[in-house]
């Protein structure tokens, strides 16, 4: 099979949000500390796409994640776990010849020089996948397909994969793509491919500090002028939050019988957050929150998950972006790339706060579990 035809499509959508990409088993270390001198790791797992197909599902939407493993341990274990989170894993490959990818990382931020990763993924079942064998059918059967720069990495046949994921077609559900730029990946290649790709999609999530790494690229305003066809670009500043970029009525994930969004834009509304116009745009910017950081590892996903839970649930730019907010700072105030969000009702009352007492919030270890809004809301 070369490729999807045109309108392959369910009729009928049973699935909110297709993830595809590579996961892996991830090794995290049980001391801070040099690779060299942590005596022992305990196991998980580890893949942005599958992060977010698991933290969607937990949150009560249906996800599937599709991807390729080894016919191995490392791929029983990774399928197993995935499923666990309640992920629909049933449309993953297994590969007779080819490894699961695994890899080994030290404890401290991403962001620092003293952060290490040894990945061993080369060749790995993930790296095999291609546009002749994937199931095309199941990619497209969800209202929402995402995917991430990470899979353009891995290999030609992954990048050729993603351009014909990407490509324009009738009846398509709504391209989510996550930019997700690791150099490591792209030392012998050319990530201006990213650039390329995003512009094929209709959401696009990017971090301001990895579009000029990858592109050359500095500022918000800078990054949507270099992405002018997606419906939505979402610049994550790190620190200082996020800028949205919306561009008029788009159509959204595709309807199903549980409700959903009409549109990719979603609404505007008042106070910090509102929307502004500029040009064709509305740009809304909404401040990062204060969180006691315990691992700075998963936030993007969880960001990207956080963020379509709530387009799903066809809510305004700002409440998608403060769902985005919570669901990472969940995953930031716990050692590992995955965790349980909020229960919906206490993330509601959050996002609903008033501008002042959204800034005042703090939120360190075991947040998720509080009762109430009020009680999160303490004066850094």
């Amino acid at each position: 099979m070369s490729g999807p035809a045109a309108g392959t499509a369910h009729a009928a959508t049973t699935t909110d949000v297709v993830c595809l990409g590579e996961s892996m088993v991830t090794f995290l270390p049980s001391q801070p500390g040099r690779l060299a001198d942590v005596p022992s790791f305990g196991r998980g797992i580890g893949g942005a796409e599958s992060n977010v197909a698991c933290a969607l599902a937990a949150a009560g939407h249906r996800a599937a994640w599709v991807g390729r493993v080894g016919a191995d341990g490392f791929g029983d274990h990774l399928v197993e776990t995935i499923a666990g989170y309640g992920v629909d894993t049933s449309a993953v490959r297994r590969d007779p010849d080819r490894p699961t990818g695994i890899y080994f990382r030290t404890a401290t931020d991403r962001g620092t020089g003293a952060h290490e990763v040894a990945y061993y993924r080369a060749g790995s079942a993930a790296s095999a996948m291609s546009p002749a064998n994937v199931p095309y059918e199941e990619l497209f059967a969800g209202r929402i397909l995402h995917l991430s720069g990470i899979t353009a990495a891995l290999s030609a046949d992954c990048l050729a994969l993603l351009r014909e994921l990407t490509a324009p077609r009738p009846g398509r559900p709504l391209v989510s793509f996550d930019v997700n730029h690791r150099p490591r990946l792209w030392r012998d290649g050319d990530a201006g491919v990213l650039l390329e790709l995003a512009r094929r999609c209709d959401l696009v999530f990017v971090g301001e500090d990895e579009a000029e790494e990858a592109w050359g690229i500095v500022g918000a305003e800078a990054i949507r002028a270099a992405l002018p066809e997606p419906s939505v670009v979402v610049v994550k500043r790190g620190s200082a939050g996020a800028t949205v970029f919306a561009s008029g009525p788009r159509p959204g994930p595709r309807s199903s019988n549980a409700g959903g969004a009409d549109s990719a834009a979603g609404g505007a509304e008042a106070g910090e957050g509102a929307a502004q116009a500029v040009g064709r745009d509305t740009v809304t910017v909404v401040p990062a929150l204060h969180v006691d950081v315990v691992a700075a590892v998963g936030a993007g996903d969880a960001f990207a998950a956080g963020f379509l839970s709530a387009t799903l649930r066809d809510l305004p730019v700002r409440d998608r972006v403060r769902h985005g907010h919570l669901m990472a700072a969940a995953v930031l105030t716990v050692p590992g790339d995955l965790t349980a969000p909020p229960a919906r009702d206490h993330a509601d009352r959050l996002v609903a706060l008033d501008d002042g007492a959204w800034g005042r919030l703090r939120l360190g270890p075991g947040w998720t579990a509080a009762d109430r809004a009020h009680e999160e809301v303490r004066t850094p």
